[in-house]
């Protein structure tokens, strides 16, 4: 079976599947292509209001596929470079995406597969979720900015380690650490991740695109920086109509019908 992303609308929630069960939804060109494609339309489609991003048969991704990385290594280096800039491009995409991205994570969470899922906004996991850097038992060195998102949240020592020796992460590890938002029951990941998404997907998209925004830059500002941004995105929040909307129904005491 070909990888293919399965792409799936459920009100207004936009649910993308990387589905090859067969190599535990490993990630080849073609799914990154279609996974990119898939996050620029739903930026700009009003309708879509969340992203949630699972795999399929009870794994999230292993990665990528270890025999197309032998195949790139007959052709030279320029063939994994391009790899490499595909997926790096992907993982840029998540984080730009003004809409929150919700990783739904069964199984295992492996190599990229565990950067794809760093890349989202937040994780929701299974109990028996197990995340892996497994770079390092075949003599290769992170890639999709993994190393990156795991040093904003853990010591470096920590990380280190896992890189290393690659050993499994349970998900109650990396909640107590702040990387994932909830730990749920086996094979309710999903369901899960949805109610979240409906949840967000009520609220003001401009306002939730301003604290994505704000949180990400936050760490390569100084805090006058950083309060200067908080400054501009409440004002222009304030005077959106959401701004209104939110204000008057909360002194009318009633649900708001953001726009």
């Amino acid at each position: 079976m070909t990888a293919t992303l399965l792409s799936d609308q459920r009100g207004p929630t936009l649910v993308l599947t990387l589905s090859d069960p067969a190599t535990r939804n490993t990630l080849s060109h073609e799914v990154i292509a279609a996974a990119i494609e898939a996050l620029n339309r739903a930026e700009s489609d009003a309708e879509i209001r969340a992203v949630v991003l699972c795999g399929d048969g009870g794994h999230f991704c292993a990665g990528g596929n270890l025999q197309g990385l032998l195949e790139r290594r007959r052709s030279g280096p320029p063939a994994q470079v391009r790899m490499l800039e595909h997926l790096h491009q992907l993982v840029e995409t998540l984080g730009a995406c003004p809409k929150p991205v919700i990783a739904a994570v069964e199984g295992a969470a492996a190599g990229a597969g565990f950067s794809l899922a760093l890349a989202c906004d937040l994780i929701v996991a299974a109990d028996d979720a197990r995340f892996i850097l497994s770079y390092g038992r075949i003599g290769l060195s992170p890639d999709g900015g993994a190393t990156w998102q795991l040093l904003q949240a853990l010591p470096r020592a920590q990380v280190q380690q896992m890189i290393w020796l690659g050993e499994p992460v349970t998900a109650q590890q990396l909640q107590a650490s702040g990387l994932v938002s909830a730990v749920v029951d086996k094979g309710r990941a999903i369901d899960t991740a949805l109610r979240l998404a409906e949840r967000l997907a009520a609220m003001a998209p401009n306002a939730l695109a301003s604290g994505k925004a704000l949180s990400r830059e936050a760490g390569g500002r100084t805090l006058a920086q950083q309060l200067d941004a908080e400054r501009d995105h409440f004002v222009e929040n304030l005077f959106h109509a959401n701004g209104a909307e939110g204000l008057n129904a909360f002194l009318e005491k009633r649900a708001p019908k953001f726009g």
